[in-house]
């Protein structure tokens, strides 16, 4: 009996302290260690390689294992094993570097999470590394946007080099030049689209954001010479994920968002994502909200190896009221009137319904040769009533400026734009000697119409004496204006009455039918770009070379629909060229030259009173630097130094006589340097970083004080550095903090030599707590609460940053 219970002792003994364990470590091929790299069992479990590459699973029960090994750039691994009770298993893992080809078109989601992007399609139009793109390109992904709760691309720019907001709306500085300056063009998936401008959307269906800086007229036609923007959507993945996230915080704010993804059938050929979106949310802005809905699905189709098709829909509802920005006293004093104040009424509103509809097409017809084919269709639509300063302060009888009154205007605006694009391209991957190329020829097509049916009621100026009408006021025609008399000055009769910046209850429910208006329709309008190019990416070694050329034809139709109806075109070809240096595994070099081109419309260039006709903008940029990968690739760096030459800019003549005159200055220089950093130092411990130099000026213009003022909106020095760190063991595993500042320095605002928007600092930071499928986050901005502001037109168009505010949000990913 007694050897029975020893045995049965020592038996459970064993089977409770000798524990079932398989660990490792995964290394590449040439022995480095690979933190990060994800470990799952084939029951369920899951883990992650730490800094020194180890993996431990324990508490396991005897049996067979199977183990999958995989990680960004390196083939997946697989290894099964059988264990035995209280055995521990040691596994040496080496990963293979990925020699997968990468889809031409991005069809198929990205499966990278962290705020590294590896590739991109927006530098070539073919999937190519980041590091081997001769031209500089800044980016955000998805990760990034949650960790930092930023919803709109105004708040994701400032994570970017060079790149920041002119005002709040759709409405950036890239390297010292405007981007909305051209018929807001933007790119949505490398495609031609229009915004609405004045709202920007929610970013909750983006995969990333990303700016090719410089011209990119070479590879999309037409486009600001500092840079554009391409909104990336989140495309379907092979594997199934869902999550749910709900929001509140500052501001009476309430946002909740879904993320839906994975195969619809078994075989995985047809894949679904569906995101969704809503927001309703005040501001720290006096009678401002938002009220959002967005409704994003997307399809992928792959019918075969050979073939894949998607369906991307994107449809954002927007329901608030335009904010013009802040007025101050005429004094020229800043911070004489509250950030929150507006010079909106009551009644205003402004509703905006965006659609666009992308398919896209794929086929590779054998291993040399594939086509691409792309469709995107654009649909907005405008509603606006809005109170908004006339751009001038109130006047006395004798003409004088009243500091504190703001000149008023109404207007109210409905109208439809639609816009197409389409991308057809083939790629050749073919080989002559020891030289690869990578081929891309290609033909684009876009047009932009606005339909007749938008119209515009306009009510301003000053009421006559007989108070049947108004116009602007003329102090030497003093007998044809209605007069009053307030505080002991007599002055004009407003037809909108003015907005009073001293008062603490400024804010009315107006009678619109009080005053008197003017009413115009909008011509219909209708240009088309068209372009054919042809890039070969050439390797021979360590050397790449990008060379390309585009002939881009732009029409403009002026009286469109009319008798008189006329076509004005311009064509031009664009040059590109770009070189790459392998300098070691972890650095290569780069240099750039290219060229681009922005049309001056037919409305210009036909206009007698502008002085026209003018030749189209042309610009080129001569750009080098270097890009490079550390701690295992998990962390990026690229650095960049430019010049941007504008020549046939118009300005405005100043002249009383003739407010239409425009005149040509002779050349605007931007240059500067760039620092982007971004990824992971450990697999716990995610950063980003970025600071740009710009000197953005006229060289050359008739009018020598102009001559090397640094340009609107766009400031000399511009950083930020975010940094996120969670804990991945012990009793406080889940739980993580992030912390971060950007800074502007001081910019001018537009042609004006007093007014100066001043320099700002902001430091924001976060907690995170994730337990099983359940993350808990808290956001805390501008900590220190300062007065600062985003950008502006002028003292009477200011747009101030929001004050501290915070944000919680509750994540579920099943």
């Amino acid at each position: 009996m007694r050897f029975i219970i020893t045995a049965l002792l020592a038996f459970f003994l064993t089977n409770s302290y000798a524990q079932t364990i398989i660990k490792g470590q995964v290394t590449d091929p040439e022995g480095n260690l690979v933190p990060g790299a994800s470990v799952m069992l084939a029951n369920g479990r899951t883990g992650i390689t730490s800094d020194k590459g180890e993996f431990i699973f324990t508490d396991l029960t005897p049996g067979k294992y199977t183990l999958h090994f995989s990680f960004i750039g390196y083939e997946p691994a697989v290894r099964t094993l059988h264990v035995k009770a209280g055995e521990t298993r040691v596994l040496q893992v080496a990963l293979a570097s990925s020699a997968e080809q990468l889809q031409h078109v991005e069809i198929i989601g990205r499966k990278e999470t962290g705020y590294k992007n590896t590739n991109s399609f927006i530098g070539t139009k073919t999937a190519t590394a980041l590091k081997d793109v001769p031209q500089s390109i800044s980016y955000v992904t998805k990760e990034l946007m949650q960790d930092q709760q930023a919803l709109r691309v105004g708040e994701v720019v400032k994570n970017m080099s060079g790149v920041s907001q002119y005002t709040t709306y759709d409405d950036f500085m890239i390297r010292g030049f405007r981007t909305q300056n051209n018929g807001q063009v933007q790119l949505l998936n490398g495609l031609r689209t229009i915004t609405g401008f004045w709202k920007q959307p929610l970013t909750n269906y983006l995969e990333r954001v990303e700016v090719i800086k410089g011209p990119a007229s070479a590879l999309f036609g037409n486009s600001s010479p500092g840079g554009i923007i391409n909104r990336v959507t989140k495309k379907p993945l092979t594997e199934k994920r869902q999550s749910l996230s709900f929001s509140t915080g500052s501001f009476n704010t309430f946002r909740g968002f879904a993320d839906f993804t994975g195969p619809m059938n078994e075989s995985r050929t047809l894949l679904y994502r569906l995101n969704l979106g809503y927001e309703n949310a005040q501001s720290f802005r006096d009678l401002q909200f938002d009220k959002n809905f967005i409704i994003a699905p997307s399809f992928s189709f792959l019918p075969g190896a050979h073939t894949r098709v998607n369906l991307d829909v994107v449809y954002n509802r927007s329901m608030s009221r335009l904010d013009r920005g802040q007025a101050v006293y005429g004094n020229n004093d800043i911070y004489s009137v509250p950030v929150s104040k507006s010079l909106n009424a009551a009644n205003d509103y402004l509703n905006e319904d965006n659609i666009m509809i992308t398919t896209s097409f794929s086929h590779q017809f054998n291993k040399h040769i594939q086509f691409n084919f792309a469709y995107l269709k654009t649909i907005w639509d405008e509603d606006l009533l809005e109170h908004r300063t006339a751009n001038g302060y109130a006047k006395d009888s004798a003409g004088r400026e009243l500091s504190t009154l703001v000149e008023m205007q109404v207007l109210i605006r409905k109208r439809k734009v639609f816009s197409d694009n389409v991308s057809a391209y083939f790629n050749f991957d073919v080989s002559t000697g020891a030289i690869a190329h990578k081929i891309v020829a290609g033909f684009d097509y876009a047009q932009n119409k606005m339909p007749w049916g938008a119209a515009q009621s306009v009510a301003n100026g000053y009421r006559n004496n007989t108070n049947t009408g108004a116009g602007a006021y003329n102090k030497d025609m003093p007998g044809r204006f209605l007069y009053e008399t307030v505080n002991g000055i007599k002055r004009p009769v407003p037809n909108v009455p003015h907005f009073d910046l001293t008062s603490e209850s400024p804010y009315q429910l107006f009678d619109m039918s009080k005053y008197f208006y003017s009413k115009s329709n909008y011509d219909a309008t209708f240009y088309n770009t068209q372009g054919i190019y042809v890039q070969d990416q050439l390797t021979l070694g360590r050397f790449q070379a990008l060379l390309g050329l585009r002939y881009d034809r732009y029409t403009d139709f002026l009286n469109y629909t009319k008798k008189a109806e006329q076509h004005v075109s311009q064509d031009v070809l664009l040059p590109r060229i770009g070189l790459v240096y392998t300098l070691n595994r972890h650095i290569n070099l780069y240099g750039t030259y290219t060229e681009g081109y922005n049309p001056q419309t037919a409305s210009i260039i036909n206009n007698p009173n502008a002085g026209g006709p003018f030749s189209p903008l042309q610009s080129n940029l001569v750009e080098a630097g270097a890009k490079s990968d550390w701690f295992g690739d998990r962390l990026s760096v690229t650095v960049s130094a430019y010049r941007i030459q504008l020549k046939n800019v118009l300005y405005k003549s100043g002249d009383a006589g003739n407010p239409d005159l425009m005149r040509q200055v002779g050349r605007v220089e931007s240059k500067g340097a760039e620092v982007d950093v971004k990824g992971q130092v450990t697999p716990h411990w995610f950063i980003t970083a970025a600071y740009a130099y710009n000197e953005s000026a006229i060289a050359e213009s008739p009018v020598a004080k102009e001559i090397g003022r640094q340009s609107p909106g766009a400031p000399k020095h511009q950083g930020s550095i975010w940094t996120k760190y969670s804990i991945g063991s012990g009793k406080l595993k889940g739980l993580g903090i992030g912390a971060g500042s950007n800074f502007v320095t001081e910019r001018n605002v537009d042609g004006n030599d007093v007014q100066t928007l001043p320099a700002y600092q902001v430091v924001n930071a976060a907690l995170y707590y994730r337990i099983d499928k359940f993350q808990l986050q808290f956001n805390l901005n501008n900590i220190l609460n300062k007065t600062y502001w985003v950008g502006g037109y002028d003292y009477l168009r200011l747009f101030p940053g929001a004050p501290r505010n915070w944000m919680s949000s509750v994540s579920y990913m099943f």
